[in-house]
């Protein structure tokens, strides 16, 4: 039954609007213009988006550090955006990827939340005052021109000014709807005082913003029904109180498929839109009069509701932030009691399990960390396949000495720990990467992303070859057996070199990695290799080495090389600064056009 709920409002929503639409002709109107409204909210997210290239989420990223920070980020990026849903999906994606804390996702909700404020005073004090219908068609004409530019910032450029140019259109179809509205009906004849009226347009508020997804299109809904007299005062404060309760279920939707990280940014998003509107519900008579006398001070007509309504939004969520923020200690803990995080799997992805949207930094960045796992995973595999363990390593200040004490066999089934705790993970990275590649990303990212399936693909090689020289590797080294073990020994310290740098590269920060080593070891093993085979060569020349066992150990040794060059290949890709990453795909991007410019030109 659950699946056919979704289909049944479908259903009865525009049944309830096919059932408007004949009764009324100006409620087609009114309706038109909301879409119009909402459409153009939808543009100019996406015209952010793509002409930001990201600015909004690396500012995000930089702007986070604190509590003030991060709630000056949500006010802003809200204000600019005229979006509070873009923004909460964005801090959910950020916090599920751990590019933010949960402290500065509860800020930017905050934020955003007073933001969505800067909305009801650009309709009340704007939009309803001029006759922006006018100033609507050349910012359609000029982002119809830029939208079809080949150039991501000029068609951002378009979006933004053809998203402006319907939300005018919208505001101004649905001022004339009222208007011609009014003339027949009398809306003001639903109107309900005292605590009945509270409740019911609160939940009315409530359910416009669940079904528009949009408390600024509640917003306008309620301004122009004010100001065309369709809607009382009291009932009107009502109607904002309940939009605000309506946003958290954007947050709710979007962290339906986030981690735990996520959750519990939506239902602090809850708890504080819940408690904000819970107060001013019980606060309505002194905020009113408080609204009146800010209104009176600054020279707000009596008469002007709609702007003591954009008072009256305002003072209610400084009101939320007032009760709340003095609270964020209480709030976290809270948070992580009530969502506790799951236990880490070890064979199961961590990171890519989120709804992460589709923003590159997020993306990139839960790909870069449920890679990591993989290498982490990988390494201890290939560690105790070899008859090692990777915390002796890592924890060794003679790598040789620790390979030539380490005798001891470790009971392992390789194909099995393969299936479990590689091959499994590797499917769900390689899945990942291309349902994001189909998402339209930059290009750049596109490829980085493609870089980073690439390094998946480098560490399972690695495995693969270290399974081939298992059994010998086990045979050859839990006792002493002459110059064969000697010739294993060595193997196992060039492949145990290459664990302890990578594990070391891992754990050092970003800002202190470098690759430089990596060309340094792949030098270093061709090298080896060919000393190896002389070194072969001379023993079986000396009798020192069987025949059977030389050539066992020869094969060992490529699969032991062709496992070390993957797993440089793997690092690589993998701990390359981002920006060098970017900039290097930036400049084969360029090439790669020139090279097509060229060919056009050619023929």
């Amino acid at each position: 039954m659950k699946r056919f709920a979704p289909q049944f409002q479908l259903g009865l929503i525009l049944a309830l609007l096919l059932l408007a639409f004949w009764l009324s002709g100006d409620f087609q109107q009114i309706a038109a213009g909301v879409a119009l409204f909402l459409l153009g909210m939808m543009l100019l997210e996406d015209g952010f988006k793509a002409m930001g290239g990201g600015l909004l989420e690396r500012l995000l990223a930089a702007s986070t550090g604190s509590l003030p920070r991060a709630m000056g980020f949500g006010i802003a990026a809200t204000t600019v955006t005229q979006s509070s849903s873009l923004v909460s999906v964005i801090a959910i994606s950020f916090l599920s990827a751990g590019l933010i804390s949960l402290q500065a996702g509860i800020g930017i909700i905050f934020g955003a939340n007073l933001g969505t404020t800067t909305g009801a005073w650009l309709i009340a004090g704007v939009g309803l005052k001029v006759d922006i219908a006018r100033y609507a068609m050349p910012i359609l004409a000029f982002g119809a021109v830029l939208m079809f530019q080949r150039s991501p910032g000029a068609r951002g450029a378009g979006l933004v000014l053809l998203g402006i140019g319907l939300i005018f259109l919208g505001i101004a179809f649905i001022k004339d709807g009222f208007d011609a509205f009014s003339a027949r009906f009398d809306l003001t004849r639903l109107a309900l005082s005292g605590v009945a009226g509270l409740v019911v347009y609160t939940l009315i508020g409530a359910a416009a913003t669940v079904v528009m997804q949009s408390s600024h299109a509640t917003m306008l809904l309620v301004i122009t029904a004010l100001a065309t007299g369709q809607i009382g005062y009291d009932n009107a404060l009502a109607v904002a109180i309940g939009a605000n309760i309506g946003t958290t279920v954007t947050a709710l939707i979007g962290a339906a498929q986030a981690n735990f990280q996520g959750k519990r940014l939506a239902l602090g998003h809850l708890i504080f839109n819940a408690v904000t509107a819970l107060t001013a519900l019980v606060l309505i008579v002194p905020l009113r009069m408080l609204v009146d006398g800010i209104s009176d001070l600054v020279g707000i007509g009596a008469q002007d509701f709609a702007l003591r309504l954009a008072v009256f939004h305002t003072l209610f969520n400084l009101l939320g932030l007032a009760l709340m923020v003095p609270q964020m200690s209480r709030l976290l803990t809270y948070l992580e009691r009530r969502i506790v995080a799951p236990a880490p799997s070890v064979s199961q992805p961590r990171h890519i399990n989120a709804d992460l949207g589709a923003f590159p930094i997020t993306l990139l960045t839960a790909l870069k960390n449920e890679l990591r796992h993989l290498v982490q995973n990988a390494s201890l595999l290939i560690a105790e396949a070899i008859n090692l363990r990777l915390v002796d390593l890592t924890a060794s200040k003679d790598i040789r000495l620790t390979v030539e004490r380490n005798r001891e066999a470790i009971g392992l089934n390789v194909e099995q720990r393969y299936e479990e705790k590689i091959k499994s993970l590797h499917s769900a990275i390689i899945e990942f990467a291309a349902q994001k590649t189909a998402l339209g990303l930059p290009r750049t990212a596109a490829l980085r992303l493609q870089e980073l399936r690439d390094c998946s693909n480098a560490v399972v090689r690695a495995v693969k070859a270290v399974k081939h020289l298992h059994e010998n590797a086990r045979r050859f080294t839990e006792a002493p057996q002459g110059e064969v073990t000697l010739l294993y020994d060595r193997l196992r310290q060039s492949i145990a070199q290459i664990l302890v740098e990578i594990a070391l590269l891992d754990q050092s920060p970003p800002e202190q990695r470098s690759a430089l080593w990596i060309e340094e070891e792949r030098r270093a093993i061709r090298g080896e290799a060919q000393k190896v085979n002389e070194t072969v060569e001379r023993l079986l020349q000396r009798r020192q080495l069987s025949a059977a066992n030389a050539t066992s150990f020869l094969n060992d040794s490529r699969y032991a090389q062709e496992a070390m060059e993957a797993l440089l290949d793997a690092a690589e890709l993998l701990y390359r600064d981002d920006d060098q990453a970017m900039a290097e795909i930036e400049r084969l991007l360029a090439m790669e056009d020139e090279d097509e410019d060229k060919e056009r030109r050619a023929s």
